[in-house]
Parts: C-alpha cells; structure tokens; sequence
C-alpha cells in the first residue's frame, strides 16, 4: 500500500512553526505506540491506563480506539479486506499529524494484517517519527471467553462475517518492539511496560 495521491489543486501549507521548534517550546516529543491484537486482547484497557498515567504526568496523550474512529472518520467502511485497508490508511495518518504535533498518541486497533501495520510504520519512518509496535499475545481462547460485546459469540453463529479470530485471520508481528501477554499479566503490568518502552529512548 501507498500513500495515496493528494486531491488536485492543492498546496501543502507550511506554517510558522517547524517540529523541531514546537517541541522544545512545548517541552514533547511525539511517538506513536500502535497497540496490535485479537478484538477482547486487552488493548484498549493497557492504551487507556498508558493515556491516564501519561497525562496525569503532564504529557499530552491520546487514545485513538479502532471502535471511536468507527464512529466518524471511518464510519462509512465495512470489514472486508479493502476496507481495513482504508481504515489503517486514515488512522495512520490522523496519528502522523498528531505525533508530529507532539502527542502520544496510542493507536489500538485490530490491524491483523502485516502489511497495513508495515504501512502505518512507513509513514512514520517516512516523516521521521518514533513508531512503536505493541503486540497484545492474548490466546483466542482467552478473548472469545473475555467477549465483552459478545461478538464471538455472534461470530461462531455465523451472525458477523470477516471476524478476526473466528472467520478472518490474524497475521503475527514478525518484530514489534514490545510483545504484552494480555491474559497472564495485569493491565497495570502492561501499561508500565509500554511507559517503560516510551521512556526507553
């Protein structure tokens, strides 16, 4: 996947500012920290706890949840392979800009295929911005008893179609910086290994 071509007639607009420049004024450094898993892994839960310790620190955070952006900014996309395609597309860049801005920004999402994580990577690499791969390792034996929506449940009934885990596949990150055990371990213990993996650099 590539970037896909802006729209005609526009000019990228550069302002006053250079990243270089809001960052030391600001006292930030943005990174991304995408959070990869089966749906009921735990990585909304380890995502939320990171953003509420971080901003009770005075670090500008924020989780942007694979169901919130379902809401509005991908609302229109359905579930087959295209459309995960295009939801990854306009999550990783809505993290681009926020990163650049000097957030953290905590990216929890499904994304069960390599090739969409390797592009929102890109992206960041191509901008030169911290990207960290999170890999929750959550059984899905674990997940589907955990199925706090019930979509398992309904996935096994043959109710939803193209279910991760069930019905889709999930592709495993071949080299995440930090992988989570997300039934053995506490969501606390996970949130300090990601702070820990923030810190680190």
């Amino acid at each position: 996947m590539t970037e896909r071509r802006r729209s005609p007639d526009v000019v990228w607009h550069v302002g006053e500012l250079d990243r270089a420049t809001r960052w030391a004024e600001l006292g930030v450094r943005g990174t991304t920290v995408w959070l990869t898993g089966l749906p009921a892994s735990g990585k909304s839960a380890i995502a939320s706890a990171v953003e509420r310790q971080l901003v009770g620190e005075g670090t500008p955070a924020y989780v942007v949840d694979g169901d919130n952006v379902r809401h509005g900014l991908s609302g229109d996309l359905a579930f087959t392979r295209e459309a995960r395609k295009e939801n990854i597309r306009r999550v990783a860049d809505v993290a681009r800009m926020f990163t650049d801005a000097g957030m953290i920004t905590l990216c929890s999402l499904v994304s069960p295929f390599a090739d969409d994580r390797a592009y929102a990577r890109g992206m960041h690499d191509r901008h030169e911005l911290r990207f960290i791969e999170v890999w929750v390792d959550t059984p899905t034996a674990v997940c589907a008893q955990r199925d706090p929506k019930g979509l398992y449940a309904k996935a096994k009934r043959g109710e939803i179609s193209d279910f991760t885990g069930i019905s889709a596949p999930y592709e495993k990150p071949p080299a995440p910086e930090l992988v989570l055990d997300g039934a053995g371990v506490s969501v606390r213990e996970n949130a300090e290994r990601v702070l820990a993996e923030l810190r680190a650099d």
